[in-house]
């Protein structure tokens, strides 16, 4: 018994002092002191090499190596931790930017490999500020060339999502380098505040992640890396508002062309190739202009600038977007697979779509007007959701003002054509008749004939909107299904 007492009590205080020296180290910062030491015996036992990055060339030009390493090495979790750093304001008022200070000795890992970069500021040469690589010799053929690659890499992503994005149009000039114009891009729409089914939201936003990593799939295939998609549907339904999310959902700049600004086909050659890598290149109202005919682009033009020997040899990661009214009157070559990717339906409002707008606008998410509107929308009645936007912001103070507002838009401006307006005008006339003869209950003015024509319409909605429904598909139409948040 006394065996497994003082047993005990040994395991206990090994325990005690194993956690004494836990607090010990980490409390006081006696850890990073011991790993400093470690490493300093460690590197008794390796031979390093050391590779200079110089902020100028021979010839006092700037090297783009010495930038973008320093953009790097300001995004790695080891700058913050460092025992100094000096801190600056980015290029926006809330942006703070990390900067190594001279002969401060940033760590860093890769493929299993520790190296080291160090800042050595000399005022005695050229080049005054030079970033010092320190790789094992041992290591320096496996992740040298891969590691430079890495940080191209990194540093790229980290400047585009630094940058601000920019809007970009065609202007008439008679210089070559001065067809565009362009202005701060601010637009505040994303993918969290536009309308639209949730499903075909998150699909939209899966194909275009895929889309940014398969560089080298498309190499191997042979085809330009670039992303085609066709927004049709009525306006006011949301497609420019589509577009502006999509650029700030990948951070890429947004060429809009103006068709009526450009003079013929290789002036629309032209365009393309001022435009850069890294954009959405923008035509808005494709088939207006494909009927009109006093635009200098013909359809060849149009279909070379879509998916022609020039556009594969332009700047690469692009996403080209044409929007219409509708497609049935278009020349199917232009809806093609390759030059068209992905066909995106936008339709006017329904109800489901209405209550995602009531929940943002007016921040409803029920209404005892709700059942008036549901019946509305099933007569096949309906108003685009800019319009119905509209109605709810300028009545956002009282939701049950805005409410009856759309309801009386509905009745007059809706898909009926006033019908709705005309069968409530017949109710009314019904019910005065009625007043005056009780006993006339017959005809098509009376109350029974009235509901029955109510109850048939409603029928006939429900019915042209399940049909409605079941005939969308996942990459024509974006369907509008209910249970959506406030923010969708």
């Amino acid at each position: 018994m006394e065996i497994l007492y003082t047993s005990f009590l040994l395991l206990f205080i090994i325990a005690s002092l194993l956690f004494l020296l836990r607090v010990l180290l980490f409390k006081t910062g006696l850890i990073f002191i011991t790993k400093k030491w470690w490493r300093s015996i460690e590197d008794c036992f390796h031979v390093y090499q050391f590779f200079k990055v110089p902020e100028f060339n021979e010839s006092t030009q700037e090297n783009q190596l010495y930038q973008k390493v320093s953009i790097y090495l300001s995004s790695l979790a080891s700058m913050e931790d460092s025992d100094y750093t000096n801190l600056f304001t980015g290029k926006k008022s809330n942006d703070i930017t990390l900067h190594l200070d001279p002969n401060q000795v940033i760590d860093d890992c890769f493929l299993g490999a520790r190296v080291s970069w160090i800042k050595d500021d000399k005022s005695d040469t050229t080049s005054c500020r030079t970033l010092v690589l320190k790789v094992r010799r041992a290591d320096k053929r496996r992740i040298l060339r891969p590691y430079l690659q890495h940080i191209h890499i990194t540093s790229d992503e980290v400047e585009q999502k630094k940058k601000g994005l920019k809007l970009y149009i065609n202007i008439d000039s008679h210089e070559q380098n001065r067809r565009w114009r362009s202005v701060p891009f601010n637009h505040p729409s994303t993918f969290d505040t536009i309308v639209m089914d949730s499903d075909l939201k998150n699909k939209l936003i899966s194909d275009l992640e895929s889309f940014l990593k398969t560089k080298q799939y498309y190499q191997r295939l042979g085809r330009t890396w670039k992303r085609s998609y066709l927004l049709y549907g009525p306006s006011g339904t949301g497609k420019s508002s589509f577009v502006a999310a999509m650029a700030n959902f990948i951070g890429y700049d947004v060429y809009d062309i103006d068709l009526s600004r450009v003079l013929d086909d290789s002036d629309l050659k032209t365009l393309l190739l001022r435009t850069t890598s890294k954009s959405v290149i923008l035509i808005e109202d494709l088939d207006r202009f494909l009927m009109d005919k006093s635009t200098g682009v013909s359809l060849s033009g149009v279909l070379n600038f879509m998916d022609g020997i020039l556009n594969a040899c332009c700047a690469e990661e692009r996403i080209m977007v044409f929007t219409m009214n509708g497609k049935d009157h278009v020349d199917p070559a232009i809806l093609r697979p390759g030059r068209i990717d992905v066909h995106i339906h936008f339709p006017l409002c329904d109800f489901a779509a209405f209550k995602t707008l009531a929940c943002s606008y007016l921040g409803v998410k029920d209404h005892k007007l709700f059942p008036q509107v549901e019946e509305i929308f099933l007569t096949g009645a309906s108003l685009s959701p800019a319009e119905i936007g509209e109605l709810m912001l300028a009545n956002r103070n009282s939701p049950s003002r805005a409410l009856k507002s759309v309801i009386t838009a509905l009745q007059t401006d809706g898909d009926g054509r006033g019908s709705l307006n005309i069968r409530r005008q017949w109710t009314d006339d019904c019910s005065r008749k009625s007043t005056d003869d009780p006993g006339e209950h017959s005809g098509i003015f009376s109350r029974e004939g009235v509901h029955a024509m109510k109850d048939f319409k409603k029928l006939y909605g429900l019915l042209r909107f399940k049909s409605t429904k079941i005939s969308e598909s996942f990459d024509t139409t974006p369907d509008r299904k209910e249970g959506q948040s406030c923010g969708s």
